[in-house]
Parts: structure tokens; C-alpha cells; sequence
């Protein structure tokens, strides 16, 4: 019999993915999303589903919580997915970031709490703001600048106080697990101005509108194809105990690829998975240089020695085969 699973920002795009996989593996899953960032199209395969519900509403919503558990007949686990994500978002709405962000895992903590459930907290690299010790790792310092040069931490230091609200529940006894996934990219990813870069490059490359690079470029990342990020948050989700024999509670786990690579080599990347693609005739599209936002990260590179060693993950995509990939699904 199936575990009874809540699935906060269930329509979004990790949600959407993380949904399906805890379906095909026979749990019982509802989905709660406001629609804010998520969307009905990332599950609509799912809706006739008997194991699958969605119900529109916010995470911070007490009544809407106990309704999902309420329909699940219980409650084993909840993935706390649901978030205001986005970059240009944390400096146009930082308060909403933090009021969602923060009392949507109080909230979704008091529950797990009221039913003795499981939680699995997706944070984020953020929390650890201008990380300037690389790799990014558990101990490394989080610290963030000044908020009145800009908003860009409504999002990591939220992140960061969530990780804080989550050990704390930890320490009273729940069993809590973190997962922090680090720049997530596939077919479903929002490619609009509000969305993230691999998929703002690919819509560029549909669209014939200009590739905007922030800076200069050289800036870096460590971009994980969406089932490998999945396959991390179904066993930190899933397994009783490590693969270490260790119990899991409390942890936090970097799950990332560790293949870094440059936005303007990223961009380049692109423009060969499309250049191969003899069915694809229209030009690419031009680039231009622009200002970044304030307080971006020069680099972010993740250690996941704790999530091989204790969930038995490592990433298995390379990122050429993500891209292939991606593009296939878009064309």
C-alpha cells in the first residue's frame, strides 16, 4: 500500500515532476498549488490519475492544508515544494517572497507536526546568500549584504531562516530532511522573463529574440537535469534511513550536478545542441551583454558527497544530454 503524500507546489516545475515519479511508484499523492508559478498544463497528464488530486489554493491556508489530508485519509509525507521562485520576482515583490516562502513552511511544519509526517524541505543554495567558499557545503557561511543595496535575499535569507525553522522542528523530535536543488533545468521549465536561463535561452532560440547574458558572462553555475533532481527528493523523501544506516533526520542535502560551466559557455552549449538539429533552419538569434541583477552569485558549485554517501545519489546526465534533451521536448 502506498504512502499518503502532500505535495506543496505540486503544479509547479519540480513539483509536476516530483508528483509524477511518487505516483508511478504507488504512493497517493494531492497537489497543492495557488497557480501562481505552476500550471494546470504541467499536470494535466496526471488528472484522471486514482492516485492523483489537485486542489488550487495557498500554502498558507490552515483550512486548505487540512482539506489535503483530509481527502488523502491521512498523511505520511509532505514535500514542501511551494515558493516564490524566480530572480526578477525577488526584487520586484520581496515581501510576498518572504510571507510565502516562511509561513508557508510554518505552516506546512505545523502539519507535518499535528500528523507526525515526514517532511522534506526544498531549500535552495540561496540560503547560503553571496556564498563566497566554494564548493557550497553544510558549515560553509551563510551571509548575506546589506538589504538596503537590494532585495535579492528576500528569497536566500528566507531560505535560509526556513532551514533554521526546519532543524528547529527537527530538534523537537520531527523527522525533517532538506534537500537543496541547484539550478534545476528540463522540458517544462518557465522560459518567460520571469523564468530561469537554460529555458530563457531555448524560448530565445524559438522565439528569434535576443539572448541576454548578464555581465559578462563568466559567471557559473551547476545546471542538474529535472530526474536526476527528482530521483534526490524521491529518496530523501522515501528512504527509512540512509543507505549509510544512519538516520536521515536533520540532514541537508546538496543535489546538484558537479559539472560547473560559464553562462556564455552555457550559451554556446545551446547554440550546438540547435546547430545540430538538420530539421531547425531559422538563424540564431543575436546576443547582447547586459547589467545582472544586484548581489548574483559569481559561482555556485555544490559538494553532494552527503547525499551519495547517505541517500546513495549521485547525477547521472550530463549536460549535453540534458540540453539534447530538453530541445527535443521543445521542438
Amino acid at each position: 500500500m502506498g504512502l499518503k503524500i502532500l505535495v506543496t507546489g505540486g503544479a509547479g516545475f519540480l513539483g509536476s515532476s516530483l508528483c509524477e515519479s511518487l505516483i508511478e511508484k504507488g504512493h497517493h499523492v494531492v497537489a497543492l498549488d495557488s497557480l501562481f508559478r505552476g500550471t494546470l498544463e504541467n499536470i494535466a497528464h496526471l488528472q484522471d490519475h486514482p492516485h492523483f488530486e489537485f486542489q488550487k489554493d495557498d500554502v498558507r491556508n490552515v483550512e486548505a492544508l487540512d482539506a489535503c489530508v483530509e481527502s488523502l485519509g491521512g498523511l505520511d509525507v509532505i514535500y514542501h515544494l511551494a515558493a516564490i521562485n524566480g530572480t526578477k520576482w525577488f526584487h520586484e515583490a520581496a515581501h510576498s517572497v518572504i510571507d510565502v516562502n516562511i509561513n508557508g513552511t510554518l505552516r506546512t511544519l505545523e502539519l507535518a507536526m499535528a500528523h507526525e509526517a515526514r517532511y522534506v524541505l526544498a531549500s535552495s543554495p540561496e540560503a547560503f546568500g553571496e556564498a563566497e567558499q566554494q564548493p557550497i557545503r553544510n558549515g560553509n557561511p551563510m551571509q548575506f549584504s546589506d538589504p538596503s543595496q537590494h532585495q535579492r535575499h528576500s528569497y536566500g535569507a528566507s531560505k535560509y531562516l526556513d532551514e533554521v525553522a526546519a532543524q528547529h522542528a527537527a530538534r523537537d523530535g520531527l523527522d525533517v530532511r532538506i534537500v537543496r536543488p541547484f539550478n534545476a533545468y528540463g522540458p517544462r521549465l518557465n522560459g518567460g522573463d520571469y523564468g530561469q536561463v537554460v529555458a530563457m535561452f531555448f524560448h530565445s532560440v524559438l522565439t528569434s529574440s535576443t539572448i541576454h547574458i548578464h555581465n559578462n558572462g563568466l559567471q557559473t553555475r551547476s545546471f542538474t537535469w529535472i530526474d536526476d533532481i527528482t530521483d534526490g527528493f524521491l529518496k530523501a523523501g522515501l528512504l527509512d534511513e540512509g543507505v549509510s544506516g544512519a538516520s536521515l533526520s536533520g540532514m541537508a542535502f546538496n543535489i546538484g550536478s558537479t559539472e560547473e560551466i560559464s553562462i556564455l559557455d552555457l550559451q554556446k552549449r545551446v547554440y550546438e545542441v540547435v546547430s545540430a538539429d538538420s530539421n531547425w533552419s531559422l538563424p540564431l538569434p543575436e546576443i547582447e551583454f547586459t547589467d545582472g541583477y544586484h548581489g548574483d552569485s559569481i559561482r555556485r558549485w555544490p559538494d553532494v558527497s552527503l547525499a551519495t554517501h547517505h541517500l546513495g545519489w549521485a547525477p547521472s546526465t550530463s549536460l549535453i544530454q540534458g540540453l539534447q534533451s530538453t530541445w527535443v521536448a521543445l521542438r
